[in-house]
């Protein structure tokens, strides 16, 4: 029987959280930390979280209360106050600017030890084993990839209409990614969403390529931050052929 996406869920070993999300939502727009502006920046969250319910993502409960907090400060905002009293006031950002800036300082930490151990793990283990680019899996944010699939999806005809019966088999969507991947050495990551009309066709390419990163099948590259993800397939060793 078809697999329909609505019945279609993922699990991914890391997900980012909501801190993520909102860093990713500031670096995209290239807004100042210290001046988010509240109304964009939740409007826009709250967009990924209804792409991700979409997605069936197992999303953590800290995304809704995230969303909660930045409905807080827009509405306090948003309240009237007396004349001088929001210059003198604490900007109700304040608290939610400190948290970001300090998950900032920790993720920049956090990437400067992998990369040193990286970089050491031969000399310091003998025999350890080295992985080309082409043997490593997912090297993106989920985030990442999401912002192409919210650019497929503002563009599908339907606009969110769906046409009961009809069904984008996961499957199928596989076999069209592995196809493109056989014309040539690799894809643009928006290129599999290439001719796809419908959201449900839009969202099963998506599963899709979830599914091939799982396998390790395919594995995906960016080179600098917001520059196009390609998508390459995996060179199976001989004597390993996949059925």
């Amino acid at each position: 029987m078809a697999e329909n996406t609505s019945a279609y869920e993922v699990h991914l070993e890391v997900f980012e959280g909501p801190l993520d999300l909102l860093l990713h939502l500031i670096r995209e727009n290239d807004l100042d930390v210290y001046n988010i502006p509240i109304s964009e920046i939740t409007r826009e969250y709250l967009a990924y979280i209804e792409l991700m319910k979409e997605l069936n993502l197992e999303a953590a409960g800290e995304f809704l209360v995230m969303a909660s907090t930045l409905m807080q400060i827009k509405a306090r905002m948003l309240l009237p106050s007396h004349e001088g009293e929001q210059e003198e006031g604490p900007d109700p950002r304040l608290e939610l600017v400190n948290k970001l800036l300090e998950y900032q300082r920790f993720k920049e930490a956090a990437r400067f030890l992998d990369s040193r151990a990286d970089r050491y793990k031969d000399i310091f283990y003998r025999g350890a084993p080295h992985f080309s680019d082409d043997e490593k899996s997912l090297d993106i944010g989920v985030f990442d990839l999401l912002a192409v699939v919210k650019e497929a999806l503002e563009q599908a005809e339907d606009r969110g209409m769906v046409i009961t019966g009809e069904e984008f088999p996961v499957e199928e969507k596989v076999q069209k990614i592995l196809a493109l991947l056989e014309e040539k050495p690799y894809v643009l990551f928006r290129d599999i969403f290439r001719g796809e009309t419908r959201r449900l066709a839009i969202l099963s390419c998506f599963l899709a390529l979830l599914e091939l990163v799982k396998q390790q099948r395919v594995f995906a590259r960016q080179e600098t931050p917001f520059s196009e993800i390609l998508i390459y397939k995996k060179e199976v060793p001989a004597g390993q052929e996949r059925n």
